[in-house]
């Protein structure tokens, strides 16, 4: 099945992964991710996302206490 928001969902699209087949498909993306024990790369900050590390524990470890 095509994904209708898919144009409008790559404008936002963070991730830097450019063979990923999942780019601008947010629900595959993020069901992958998180079957891997991942968090997926909209989550990052640039600088983080290009790291391409998509652990649970780098993630909190780039997260910025309040």
């Amino acid at each position: 099945m095509e994904c209708v928001n898919k144009s409008k969902n790559l404008k936002n699209c963070a991730c830097t992964y450019s063979p990923c087949s999942r780019k601008g498909i947010c629900c595959e993306c993020i069901r992958y991710h998180l079957a891997s024990g991942e968090v997926p790369a909209c989550f990052f900050t640039p600088e983080a996302e290009k790291t391409y590390n998509r652990s649970k524990e780098y993630y909190f470890s780039t997260c910025k206490p309040r």
